[in-house]
């Protein structure tokens, strides 16, 4: 198994990823740390405001982990983009 570090957004958005190796080589296997290096690198402001969360997800592979990620795009789209009818409640 692997451990994968996921940077999502405040709108829970699935943005950059590090595994295990490039989280302990680029940001001392610090999460926090690459949180803070993700927020820069998105924010034109001066100041490096953090918005989000770094989750930690296991997988036994990559494909399983971008099968993840697709199936949360689904349900985001399928909820937002009112696929099922939906109708208002009369109280």
């Amino acid at each position: 198994m692997m451990k994968y570090y996921v940077y999502f957004d405040a709108y829970g958005h699935a943005g950059q990823i590090a595994n295990e190796q490039e989280l302990a080589q680029k940001y001392h296997n610090d999460p926090q740390e690459f949180l803070q290096a993700v927020c820069g690198s998105l924010s034109n402001e001066k100041e490096n405001h953090t918005t989000g969360h770094v989750g930690t997800l296991r997988f036994d592979s990559e494909e399983e982990l971008k099968n993840y990620l697709e199936s949360l795009g689904e349900e985001i789209i399928g909820f937002y983009g009112c696929r099922s009818e939906s109708r208002p409640y009369n109280f």
